[in-house]
């Protein structure tokens, strides 16, 4: 399991140690070039130490010519090139001296010499590279050794450092355990700003679910509200057929029981058509349809119950393909439920007008009927559950409007109520471009 703590710390060593290697590297030049300048000096002033020394050229020995300790070689020459003096043996170095300070390479490695002429005598002064290395190393090692012994006490206080800077969290995470699940107030953002959009998110989290909640308990409280009634009819209706005496009161009371059951049926099937479409209920996948064959296929369903109350319900595409992204299931229940509603409420021998156009680059489907229509000041509350117009005699639970109010909702489709120029109400559903698509070549073919 991934730990922010943990992680935080390798991060923050790995990045220290990093530091601590570069600046060891940095501390390592800067000695080595003051070691170099400073050996130099040496150099130059030992040569200046030997220049009124006498030598003679018949005693050109060395003094303790193997001696580990001393550093330094020296050689002197005079004005005939013989080699007069010389504290490492002679062949070490070239025979002729370059003056000033140079770098010579030999077989022992690279010698730093410095050589200046005094009389008619060449003192050369020479010190081996790798000592000067040994002692800039030894610098910097005095240097950086108090570093690398506070390295694990520096791991423990970024350990400590970094829980306390995530002790916010966790006292968060304590409140939010702590909570009832009916607590659905906003967590108080007094947090670290690092942490506010967290908790921004979380109380936009919580108040859509308090709104879900509340729907949710508002549904189950109007579901059983409207289905107290028709239950109780249903017992009722049982007890008559229970009752009757005869055959004709039997049939009568079975008829009754029957429509009852039809109404009860349709009522269970609008809630949970209602339920399926509440938002977040259940995962639907949008796919391109098109909106002309599915207007056809809704129209040619209502046919039948048109013919039977002699209504004339009539069909005009003029949009082309109408092609779109949503969903075909939802799409035609909520088309069924404003068709249904208008031939339910047109009189016989009236007139339902079904429409299909393209404004501008929305789609717009208008459903005009002539029946009584709706008035103004109820428009806005037909599309709440389980409302139902004073002086509707036509039987109905309520929810139709309702549906396809969350149908519209939940594919983002502008729905508006008007009067129809038929007299009774026009319905407009606009497509608009978001959920309006481009035919594609699929579409194109079966159009064929």
């Amino acid at each position: 399991m991934r730990s922010i703590r943990r992680e935080l710390l390798f991060a923050l060593l790995g990045a220290m140690l990093i530091a601590l290697l570069l600046g060891a590297w940095a501390t390592y030049r800067a000695e080595f070039q003051q070691a170099d300048v400073l050996l130099d000096y040496h150099l130059r002033q030992l040569a200046l130490a030997l220049r009124d020394r006498p030598f003679n050229a018949a005693g050109g020995a060395s003094l303790q010519p193997n001696d580990s300790e001393f550093d330094y070689s020296i050689q002197v020459w005079n004005e005939d090139g013989v080699t007069v003096y010389y504290s490492y043996p002679p062949h070490v170095f070239p025979n002729r001296a370059q003056l000033g300070y140079t770098t010579v390479q030999t077989h022992d490695g690279p010698w730093r010499v410095f050589a200046m002429q005094s009389g008619g005598e060449v003192i050369q002064v020479a010190q081996p590279m790798s000592r000067r290395e040994q002692l800039a190393a030894h610098a910097a090692w005095q240097s950086l050794r108090a570093y690398l012994l506070l390295f694990p006490l520096m791991g423990v206080l970024v350990w400590v450092l970094v829980g306390n800077g995530l002790a916010p969290i966790a006292r968060l995470a304590r409140a939010i355990g702590a909570r009832s699940p009916a607590a659905m107030a906003p967590v108080s953002e007094e947090v670290p700003i690092e942490v506010q959009p967290l908790v921004r998110a979380l109380n936009d989290l919580l108040s859509r679910l308090q709104s879900a909640l509340q729907a949710q308990r508002q549904f189950v409280a109007d579901a059983a509200h409207e289905l107290r009634t028709p239950l109780a009819a249903l017992q009722l209706q049982a007890q008559l057929v229970e009752r009757a005496s005869g055959e004709p009161a039997r049939t009568a009371a079975l008829a009754e029981l029957r429509q009852g059951l039809q109404r009860s049926a349709r009522v269970v099937q609008q809630l949970l058509t209602l339920a399926r479409e509440e938002p977040g209920a259940v995962a639907v996948s949008f796919a391109e349809l098109r909106l002309d064959s599915l207007l056809g296929t809704v129209v040619e369903d209502y046919r039948g119950l048109a013919a039977a109350k002699d209504i004339a319900l009539t069909l005009l595409i003029t949009a082309g393909d109408g092609v779109l992204v949503g969903d075909a299931v939802s799409l035609r229940t909520l088309l069924a439920n404003l068709l249904d509603n208008a031939l339910r409420y047109t009189p016989a021998g009236g007139v339902v007008r079904v429409s299909l156009q393209r404004q501008g680059q929305s789609l717009q489907v208008s459903i005009e009927d002539s029946g009584p229509g709706i008035p103004p000041q109820d428009r806005q509350r037909v599309f709440d559950r389980f409302f139902r117009r004073e002086g509707v005699e036509e039987p109905g639970s309520g929810l139709g409007l309702a549906i396809v109010k969350a149908i519209a909702d939940r594919h983002a489709l502008q729905l508006s109520l008007g009067t129809a120029e038929l007299g009774g109400l026009a319905v407009r559903i606009e497509f608009p471009p978001a959920t309006a698509a481009v035919p594609t070549a699929a579409a194109a073919a079966a159009a064929v």
